[in-house]
């Protein structure tokens, strides 16, 4: 059981000054969900080496058990540290590839050539491609063979329009995900802010928010079980 996690290398908030990045809790838990159940874990991103972070998901109020053991794993964090370039990575190596969130990918991963070749490649395999709370960002761009935007007609969920308006940056980021994935042609459903909530549609598995990590996580080991 192979898994490619891939996590964004872009750390600026849009003009604003300040920081952003994954989301600790994103990676975290599903990373620890993985790893217990023996996957073969590969870590990678645009950019390789250390993904930047976003602050506040590094912060009291944001921490998990996940995340709490994640500080104390120095093996953990090495990985992390030394992602491979995401130019490097070969789809037919992995059984799923897994889009932690945090409001990096909005700007990186949905435009990057080589996610979206991945993601179309093992689609098209039947392999599984899942992201979570902003991450289903790196579905803007994807197509299927027939030309067709890949979420087209299919059930997704992500982050949503009211959620990036109780943090205050609906008019920071470069477009709300909840519209995209609805202008795309997504059947696009959603949960009350904050709660925990799934979309499985074949091969293709999306979250709506941090809580909904453990889902997403626990949605891609059952399929790659079957």
């Amino acid at each position: 059981m192979k898994i490619l996690m891939l996590l964004t290398s872009h750390d600026q908030l849009g003009d604003t000054g300040q920081k952003t990045g994954f989301w600790l809790e994103e990676f975290a838990s599903p990373y620890y969900l993985f790893k217990d159940a023996q996957a073969e874990i590969t870590l990678a991103s645009p950019k390789g080496g250390q993904p930047p972070l976003d602050p506040k998901s590094d912060e009291p109020d944001f921490q998990t058990d996940a995340t709490k053991r994640f500080r104390g794993d120095r093996d953990a964090q090495a990985a992390l540290a030394n992602t491979l370039k995401l130019s490097e990575i070969s789809p037919t190596d992995y059984d799923a590839v897994f889009y932690p969130g945090g409001h990096g990918p909005l700007w990186d991963l949905s435009e990057d050539s080589d996610s979206i070749a991945l993601i179309e490649t093992m689609h098209a395999a039947g392999k599984t491609v899942a992201a979570v709370c902003h991450a289903p960002a790196v579905l803007k761009n994807a197509r299927n063979p027939d030309g067709t935007p890949l979420v087209s007609g299919k059930s997704v969920t992500g982050f949503s329009n009211s959620e990036e308006a109780a943090v205050q940056l609906t008019e920071i980021v470069p477009f709300l995900l909840e519209d995209e994935l609805n202008a795309l042609g997504a059947n696009y459903s959603k949960n009350g802010d904050w709660q925990p909530y799934a979309q499985t549609d074949g091969n293709l598995i999306t979250g709506q928010n941090p809580a909904s990590s453990d889902l997403v996580a626990r949605a891609v080991l059952e399929q790659i079980r079957r």
